[in-house]
């Protein structure tokens, strides 16, 4: 067996229940109910820098995460990863809203995300709003 089926055969558990078990559980409501998780998981796991997310996306075989563009209110990040542009059905919506409230935490303002999906790559850009601060 070459190193990619080894590899692709490593993620089959965690694949089934990223993109089968957890489509089946959460029905319709699937990518807004990723999205708060996402939060939520960020909120468990606060992170300091940039530098330190690319690093959680790696250990939690997200994918690979790029900083490509910085604005005062704006991030843009590419993920990658080799299952993309193949049979894979994944929602990202998880990802976005895991980087969406770590950049919240980073700037004490509200931000949200939204996704573009590419043949090879998922981008995520996210948007922070400079006057309403989140509660409390």
């Amino acid at each position: 067996m070459d190193s990619k089926s080894e590899q692709e055969e490593s993620y089959f558990g965690y694949n089934l229940i990223r993109n089968d078990v957890l489509s089946e559980l959460l029905g319709a409501e699937k990518e807004s109910l990723l999205y708060w998780l996402g939060k939520s998981v960020a909120r468990s796991h606060p992170l300091e820098t940039i530098e330190d997310a690319i690093q959680f996306f790696e250990k939690a075989q997200w994918g690979t995460l790029t900083l490509v563009k910085e604005k005062p209110y704006e991030r843009t990040f590419e993920l990658e990863g080799s299952w993309m542009g193949k049979q894979d059905h994944r929602c990202y919506q998880l990802e976005a809203g895991f980087l969406a409230q770590q950049i919240e935490a980073w700037t004490h303002s509200i931000s949200v995300a939204v996704l573009s999906e590419k043949r090879q790559h998922v981008q995520i850009h996210v948007t922070i709003d400079r006057y309403e601060k989140p509660s409390e």
